[in-house]
């Protein structure tokens, strides 16, 4: 997943993402292809590069200490990103629907809450800074492990807007940024339709297949034209994941 979402990123960029795997996957493109991608965490640690493994937050001192710049939150959510100066930004979900609208709010114990809202049957951590992301960045990115729990049809809230309801809403609401270009997951890669902006499989890795994504979305998923098996990570790359988590400290056994 890091390394499909590293992909992603593009030299030369200005990118935000937050601690573990988003960290992960954007130190790494800087590691192996974007030595020039500008990164920053929402805590307004800026220019940094790892030392000494994967930070354990957004300003944590395996960053701070080598930052170009030290501001906070402020000027690095209501400034580069809500200006919509930011290129890409990465997120992840405990639930993400057909048009890619992200919820980190709650999971209501009989789906979508009615006007009410009566509280959740399970209370998830909020948007932190996802939601300015989401909105500001020109693009983002959502990491999700795959599973149908996650994956339906209307997510439960909207903690952090996708595309809504479909093409143009967006614009309709004054979003400056133009929405998720893909979700990355535990077994492959989704991406908008350009006319729907319904999310469709472009990619799957090589352990895995359309049929099981499909087993594993709450909506009826479509393949995209150009679908394809997703390249495994290659040597080169893989050495250049570990010299960003030099402890191992996402890796599992």
């Amino acid at each position: 997943m890091a390394i499909a979402t590293g992909r992603e990123l593009r030299d030369g960029e200005l990118a935000i993402f937050g601690v573990g795997l988003s960290m992960l996957a954007g130190y790494f493109a800087q590691e192996n292809h974007a030595p020039r991608l500008r990164s920053f965490t929402e805590g307004g640690v800026f220019g940094a590069r790892p030392v000494g493994g994967l930070p354990w937050g957004i300003e944590c001192t395996r960053i701070s200490s080598n930052a170009t710049s030290f501001s906070g939150a402020i000027d690095a959510l209501g400034c580069l990103v809500a200006s919509g100066r930011c290129d890409v930004g990465i997120i992840g979900a405990a639930q993400v629907d057909k048009f890619g609208n992200v919820n980190t709010t709650g999971i209501w114990a009989n789906g979508v809450p009615d006007a009410s809202f009566p509280p959740p049957k399970t209370r998830l951590n909020g948007s932190g800074g996802a939601n300015d992301i989401a909105c500001g960045c020109k693009r983002f990115i959502i990491m999700a492990a795959h599973e149908k729990k996650r994956f339906v049809e209307r997510v439960d809230y909207i903690s952090s807007p996708g595309f809504l309801d479909g093409k143009g809403a967006r614009e309709r609401h004054g979003f400056i940024g133009n929405g998720p270009s893909a979700i990355v997951t535990t077994l492959g890669i989704l991406r908008p339709n350009p006319q729907s902006c319904e999310f469709e499989i472009s990619g799957w890795f090589s352990f895995s297949s359309p049929g099981e994504i499909r087993e594993n979305t709450g909506w009826k998923i479509r393949l995209s034209t150009d679908a394809r098996q997703i390249p495994d990570p290659t040597k080169s790359e893989l050495e250049a994941l570990r010299r960003v988590d030099i402890t191992g400290a996402l890796r599992k056994s």
